[in-house]
């Protein structure tokens, strides 16, 4: 079997296991009544993986990304405002990067 056949067999596999995993999870929670308590930990995942993958990498640059982060990350819990923030982080390294 030449080798393009098995990459693609491969990746198909990885899809559909993929796709498996994730239905199954919506399949078994539609029989499943959670507490309150569980959904609102349930909500909370998002936010949590989410810093577990930004976190690493803010403190693993330099000071410049560092410090954009920290302004990102002000400038979202005053404002409540995604697409500020954003432009915030984004015109703060900028700044920093040029400054320093």
């Amino acid at each position: 079997m030449p080798n393009s056949i098995l990459a693609l067999l491969t990746i198909f596999g990885m899809a559909l296991a993929t796709y498996l995993t994730r239905i199954s999870g919506w399949w078994l929670m539609s029989y499943v009544q959670p507490s309150p308590r569980v959904e609102a930990w349930l909500r909370q995942i998002p936010g949590a993986v989410l810093v577990a993958i930004v976190a690493p990498a803010v403190f693993a640059t330099n000071v410049a990304q560092t410090l954009a982060a920290l302004c990102t990350v002000i400038v979202a819990i005053y404002t409540k405002n995604v697409l500020i923030s954003m432009i915030v982080g984004v015109a703060a390294v900028w700044l920093l990067r040029l400054i320093m």
